[in-house]
């Protein structure tokens, strides 16, 4: 299981959900795997103290509350929406959640243009349909249909962006916790209750582009939450800077970003966002700068560093995959970025780390 890209929530963190069991006194709701308490304790850590000889790490930060308020609404008849700008960890979030409570966070929708309702509840395979029929041997389950026959979570990512009608397919099931089957209508497996423990976990980006609106008989069926973006400067390097090593380790990498490097580059995401600098204004790019990005740029800076460089990440390494982040598809952003850079000449080129960064921004520039 290790020669793969990426583990999912509960393999890759099979160690602290094995602790928690062990250790979990709490009354679970029927279907989940924790109590509630210790649901909490998964995705917000346990303050460096052990539980049955495992740390268990702080893998969200500055929503405490949102978190608790999400497990609650996990207990209940209502799904939960969690709404916020990109980079907000609303996704994560929702997979932690789903591995802790059910063991599982694969059961998953990707929401899109292309989307149609079988992919969310079932479809067929053609052959044993044209021999025998419409029946459960020849039907291909969903994620829907699956959660619902476990009593697990259903995580549906983008909910927004797939057309207004496949949402809606959603809202009987929400509503009465029944999967109509209306090609199995003659028989005794026309429909399937769902289990103790199903519910659905939906994320969507209202602010972006492209998106589809929600039915008002949909948005009643969630309980919405909104996760704000991190506000301290420490923390944002904190959860940058594990993230990204993290990610190194599991490449066998034998290189890390420093904090140093992490907190300048959080600074330039944080300045251009904000448009100020110093007490100076700078004009901010369209682009939103999100720490799901500046995760990205540092993660690149240290392959590149690795494998090109001198074996150490440096502020010199961020310019290189930090421009085209800002700049996308909108060549003004560029203007924006040579301006900030010819604030920052006039009031930092005096600091090693800083002259590092200008450094790289001419050589990438």
């Amino acid at each position: 299981m290790q020669n793969v890209q990426r583990l999912p929530a509960e393999t890759l963190h099979a160690t602290e959900l094995a602790a928690l069991r062990k250790a979990d006194q709490g009354q679970k709701p029927t279907g989940w795997q924790l109590s509630p308490r210790m649901v909490r304790t998964f995705i917000l850590g346990s303050n460096n103290e052990p539980v049955q000889g495992t740390t268990i790490s702080r893998k969200i930060y500055g929503n405490d509350a949102v978190v608790e308020r999400a497990i609650v609404t996990l207990m209940s008849q209502q799904g939960l929406m969690l709404v916020g700008e990109p980079g907000t960890a609303k996704s994560l979030l929702s997979e932690l959640l789903a591995a802790a409570i059910s063991g599982q966070s694969t059961l998953t929708v990707q929401g899109s243009a292309g989307l149609f309702e079988e992919n969310i509840r079932y479809s067929w395979n053609y052959a044993a349909l044209l021999k025998d029929g419409p029946s459960l041997d020849a039907m291909v389950p969903g994620p829907l249909f699956h959660a619902m026959q476990q009593g697990r979570l259903m995580r549906f990512e983008e909910i927004t962006r797939c057309p207004t009608e496949v949402q809606d397919n959603l809202i009987p099931v929400m509503s009465d916790r029944i999967l109509q089957i209306p090609e199995l209508k003659d028989s005794d497996e026309a429909y399937m209750l769902s289990q103790p423990g199903f519910n659905i976990i939906a994320t969507a980006n209202l602010h972006d582009r492209g998106v589809n609106q929600m039915s008002s008989a949909l948005k009643r069926r969630f309980n919405f939450e909104t996760l704000q973006p991190i506000s301290t400067k420490k923390q944002k390097t904190e959860l940058v800077m594990t993230q990204v090593n993290r990610r190194l380790q599991q490449d066998a990498l034998d290189i890390q970003i420093d904090q140093d490097t992490t907190e300048l580059l959080i600074t330039v995401f944080d300045e251009l966002r904000s448009g100020k600098v110093s007490g100076l204004a700078v004009t901010s790019p369209t682009t939103l700068l999100s720490l799901a990005e500046a995760i990205n740029v540092a993660y690149n800076a240290a392959i590149s560093s690795h494998y090109f460089g001198d074996q150490q990440v440096s502020a010199a390494h961020l310019p290189a995959f930090m421009l085209g982040t800002i700049i996308k598809d909108n060549e003004k952003d560029r203007e924006c970025f040579d301006d900030y850079i010819r604030v920052i000449k006039r009031k930092r080129a005096d600091e090693p780390q800083w002259q590092a960064f200008l450094d790289g921004c001419q050589n990438h520039g």
